[in-house]
């Protein structure tokens, strides 16, 4: 009995390293993603992401390979690779690319959080500052293992096997459409954006978005999708004005 009880210990042990000895409990706050430093300017950019012809019918996620899983839905769950509906084109990334002005602007301390719920990604895309604080939390009594595979920033691959876990991470430079995905669960992904201003917004689910506190100037803005490519288009922009800047996929 001795014995097992020990190899039990070393079990619980290992786990608790492996993610980093960082636990919160069960009771999580919900996903939030915070507002941007405030910026300079009094300008916008506002409009909406449409999807011209029928929308691609979205698969049914399989998720019988963990009951865990299965047991949070009683509805199914579709992928998320494209989400539109009456045209309007959700989870599209509309940032300034280029032709930012009035910086530099400072990190964000409050924390950008992506949860594991329902072994779903929470939010599927999002943007981040640079240096701004992520949270990734795992809000299910199941093992999730996140991967993330940036090209310019510092990869990580983590282990989160406790209900209640948090992770905390950074990314020191710009890059966009960095994937996430769970090696434990190969039907999770999600797709973060990091730069060094704060004017980006992901579309709702009527395809709209707003970029606030724009300086007067001309700009380069462009609307990415993770399956129909990227758009841009230039735009000049008045002190006070208020643009329309449409993106048609």
């Amino acid at each position: 009995m001795k014995s097992i009880m020990k190899s039990v210990g070393i079990v619980v042990i290992s786990l608790f390293l492996v993610a980093g000895g960082k636990t919160e409990g069960s009771s999580l706050p919900a996903p939030r993603v915070p507002e941007a430093a405030a910026a300079t300017g009094s300008g916008a950019l506002s409009g909406k992401a449409t999807l011209s012809g029928a929308a691609p019918a979205q698969q049914k996620v399989k998720m019988s390979a963990d009951p865990v899983c299965m047991a949070q839905h009683k509805e199914p769950v579709f992928t998320e690779e494209v989400v539109a509906a009456n045209g309007a084109l959700a989870n599209v990334f509309v940032y300034v690319k280029e032709g930012a002005k009035g910086g530099p602007y400072p990190a964000p301390t409050q924390a950008v959080v992506i949860n594991q719920e329902g072994c779903v990604y929470r939010p599927h895309v999002f943007g981040i500052r640079v240096g701004q604080p992520l949270e990734i939390l795992n809000s299910d009594s199941t093992l999730h293992n996140i991967n993330a595979q940036p090209k310019q920033n510092k990869k990580f691959n983590i282990a989160q096997p406790v209900k209640g876990m948090k992770t905390v991470k950074t990314f020191d430079k710009p890059e966009t459409a960095i994937p996430f995905k769970c090696n434990v669960h190969p039907w999770m992904n999600a797709y973060g954006h990091v730069l060094d201003h704060p004017f980006f917004a992901v579309t709702q689910p009527d395809g709209s978005f707003t970029l606030s506190g724009l300086p007067a100037g001309t700009y380069t803005v462009e609307a990415w999708h993770e399956k129909l490519g990227a758009k841009t288009q230039t735009v000049t922009l008045a002190d006070g004005q208020t643009q329309q800047v449409n993106f048609s996929f």
